[in-house]
């Protein structure tokens, strides 16, 4: 949920946020140039990683998020919920995922669509009841499936009894749960703030309350003040429901924000920088109120929590730091006693073709996190799609494969947002009068919101894509369902969801492109970004070549100088017809954008 304007101005905004299971696998060695969508080719060498047999269920994941609003409505009410997500289990099974994020679905105000809770340990009835969840968690574990929950640690909504109680009066006992401060002296309510700080939704991040004569902290938007982490009985009350899940049987959780957590104590007024964001707020240096490192201490006590519980929970941190040094302190480092999955958006997040940056970021992802494991992500429902990010207009659809075979063949955990399978893009709203996401309104015109990334999802040609049966939906479902739905790319072998599944059962099935370290190859080639997954136990070495220009490029390796087999190649995935029979590692021509994943015999 959180992101610095400095972020925000790559990705567009932030946050402004097990059971054996069988699934449909095509095996990597078997996939035919029927069966194929066209495929893709492929420095530094991460360390060799442990035993499959002993890795974390997590390790290998495929976590898909489901903003439950837009995902499947069951009750006809045109916004979507827990039995909706139950009725649609069978196909994230066939998809191969392994485990379901879900944005926030408990009780709430709605001011930011649920990440305003004002009760931790139930469902808000928009969604269902405890009863539907404890359904969706068990039919969902039926099916290899596990569901992770997004916990919202940083602020609570204003309706929270927690946050009416402090609101009474200076004394209450629950008065230093926020943090409440008189106003610059000298100053004249509501017009003299604590200092200068600004909300990632715009203006100041201070409201006065005229009934005690205080301001309380808000980093994000007004009915969202901030939780006093400082006050350790912040930290049990939190801790109790994320235990309360966690005895509901929950995997684990997506930890909204969570840089946000402490904030400068002597309340110094941050630094300015140049320009004005969509608001017109002048920038600021962030470093006052992100990212402070009394946040280590709650991760660590945190993970401690959720180490004690059985079946190898997760904590999945929402983490947009500025380098590669601050992501591995969320790991905790050499000691890995902080979060499992920070999330690595320093990949998905270039939001620029370069082949040269992605060989540098996913090199650091391998060799300067401690040995941890990374995690990448290309789409989430804050940000702009990744279709739309990285799209030329014209070669949209290759460049949409590439990006997924991305995710799917380097090393990673892989987390994806739903209908990013399908191709799905932003479509945001044409006219102010129709937004729903208060930044838009704030922001408009310079910033729409995030309504365009959250659409329904399109499950066929018909009423509202298979979405809903109501008149209405929440939000309009996107012109271009007719075409690119679920029912329509399943049957078609070179869709982008055919894309999907057979990468996602490869990277399933292969042991190479599980548990193989990885090498960079091609190091100085500007436009191809090339690497190869090393033999696992006698399997062989995976080769992905990956065209980032929309012109025809021509690689050659030398078996000698890489390291590499001296025998053929094996195409096992591309997106080239013309690759489709290439064997041979020198002269491997890519049309634009082009895919090769092959195997080094």
């Amino acid at each position: 949920m959180a992101m610095s304007k400095r972020m925000r101005s790559i990705v567009r905004t932030g946050r402004l946020a097990l059971a054996a299971f069988t699934i449909l696998v095509l095996s990597a060695t078997a996939v035919t140039a029927a069966q194929a969508p066209l495929a893709f080719r492929g420095g530094q060498t991460s360390k060799p990683q442990a035993n499959t047999a002993a890795a974390p269920w997590w390790k290998h994941a495929v976590i898909y998020e489901i903003y439950p609003r837009s995902f499947q409505d069951s009750d006809g009410d045109g916004v979507g919920d827990l039995n909706g997500i139950t009725q649609r289990l069978d196909y994230l099974q066939t998809l191969g995922v392994d485990a379901i994020w879900l944005s926030p679905i408990y009780p709430s105000p709605l001011v930011d669509f649920g990440y305003d809770i004002s009760d931790y340990q139930s469902i808000d009835p928009q969604y269902g009841t405890l009863a539907d969840f404890d359904r969706l968690t068990s039919e969902a574990n039926k099916r290899g499936i596990r569901i992770i929950m997004d916990m919202v640690m940083n602020h609570t909504s204003d309706k929270h009894p927690w946050f009416i109680e402090s609101a009474s009066s200076k004394t209450n006992p629950k008065r230093d749960w926020y943090v409440w401060r008189d106003g610059k002296p000298g100053g004249t309510p509501p017009n003299n703030p604590p200092n200068n700080w600004t909300s990632i939704f715009g203006h100041s991040a201070w409201q006065y309350d005229p009934k005690t004569s205080q301001y309380y902290y808000h980093r994000f938007y007004i009915q969202q003040p901030d939780l006093n982490w400082s006050n350790p009985a912040v930290e049990n009350a939190m801790f109790g429901a994320v235990r309360f899940w966690l005895d509901r049987n929950v995997a684990g959780f997506r930890l909204d924000a969570i840089p946000t957590l402490f904030e400068d104590p002597k309340l110094r007024d941050a630094k300015l920088q140049p320009g004005t964001n969509a608001y017109g707020d002048p920038n600021q240096d962030t470093s006052l109120y992100e990212n402070l490192p009394e946040v280590h201490d709650i991760m660590r006590h945190l993970r401690a929590t959720v180490d004690k519980y059985p079946g190898q929970r997760v904590l999945i941190g929402e983490t947009y730091l500025p380098n590669i040094a601050e992501l591995d302190k969320w790991y905790g480092g050499t000691k890995h006693n902080e979060l499992q999955l920070p999330m690595d958006m320093l990949v998905g997040f270039i939001n620029k073709l370069d082949a040269a940056t992605f060989r540098q970021r996913i090199s650091d992802a391998e060799t300067k996190i401690s040995g941890n494991q990374p995690l990448f992500v290309f789409d989430n429902h804050d940000n702009i799609r990744s279709w739309n990010r990285y799209g030329d207009g014209t070669h949209n659809d290759a460049i949409a494969h590439l990006l997924a075979a991305i995710l799917f063949t380097t090393r990673s955990t892989a987390m994806m947002y739903y209908g990013q399978e399908l191709g799905m893009t932003t479509t945001p709203p044409e006219r102010k009068e129709d937004v729903k996401d208060p930044i838009g309104i704030t922001g408009w015109p310079r910033e729409k919101g995030r309504d365009g990334e959250r659409t329904p999802m399109q499950w066929d040609d018909s009423k509202n894509a298979g979405f809903s049966t109501a008149a209405s939906t929440w939000l309009p479902v996107a012109a271009d369902y007719t075409a690119k739905n679920v029912k329509a790319e399943q049957s078609d072998p070179n869709s982008l969801f055919s894309w999907y599944k057979q990468l996602i059962a490869m990277r399933k099935t292969n042991p190479t492109l599980r548990d193989g370290s990885m090498t960079m190859l091609d190091v100085t080639n500007p436009s191809v970004l090339s690497y190869v997954r090393k033999s696992v136990s006698g399997h062989p070495p995976v080769l992905v070549v990956l065209n980032f220009t929309g012109t025809t490029q021509t690689v050659s390796f030398d078996p000698r100088k890489d390291h590499l087999p001296s025998g053929n190649a094996h195409t096992l995935l591309t997106n080239a017809t013309s690759l489709q029979q290439q064997s041979s590692l020198a002269q491997i021509e890519l049309p634009p954008y082009a895919t090769w994943i092959a195997s080094l015999q």
